[in-house]
């Protein structure tokens, strides 16, 4: 497994490796221990799936606030995204920063992103496939998120017009929220 820290600390991309032969190919998508000794030690106990139909669907920003916070493993299994991770923790010197990788099924990268982030992604194929692993059950009491096109963010989504959802759309900026995390607490 190839593990690279992205731009802001604590946030990875993660390549597994694949044995291919005639057949196709085998890779281990999750590895508890390799993880941990690169210093990714959550433990995930929630498996999730989202199909977005088509390309140009955004997803997010969304967060769930403490003690239901998550950290998330990201991946691809269909089509592609350009995934992106938008830093919440106050005091943290990349507060209000991003950064965003592709991921492709393609591939296989994977995202690493830790409690105390946004997420969110902009498929770049119809009908692609996201499946993540989370470290805290869903809580729709917990559930938040920022306004995917924030000018503050100046996040460059590779869309014009987006395919949101009603919730999505009507989402907050981020200068309109209170951050529940706290750089060095996560």
């Amino acid at each position: 497994m190839q593990i690279t820290p992205l731009a802001i600390a604590d946030v990875y991309l993660i390549k597994p490796k694949r044995f291919a032969d005639a057949r196709g190919y085998f890779s281990e998508t999750y590895r508890r221990d390799i993880l941990a000794d690169a210093g990714i030690k959550s433990e995930f106990v929630q498996d999730n799936e989202s199909l977005s139909i088509a390309a140009g669907t955004v997803r997010g920003l969304h967060f769930q606030a403490p003690p239901f916070a998550q950290a998330k493993l990201v991946r691809v299994m269909a089509g592609a995204v350009m995934d992106v991770a938008v830093d919440l923790r106050s005091g943290a010197p990349t507060f209000g920063q991003f950064v965003a990788a592709p991921l492709t099924a393609e591939s296989g990268e994977q995202m690493f992103i830790p409690e105390g982030f946004a997420h969110g992604f902009c498929c770049l194929a119809d009908h692609t496939v996201l499946a993540y692993k989370v470290s805290a059950p869903y809580s729709s009491a917990h559930d938040f998120g920022v306004l995917w096109n924030d000018p503050d963010l100046a996040i460059p989504w590779p869309v014009a017009e987006a395919v949101l959802s009603d919730k999505d759309a009507a989402l907050p900026r981020l200068i309109d929220i209170s951050s529940p995390f706290e750089y060095g607490s996560t």
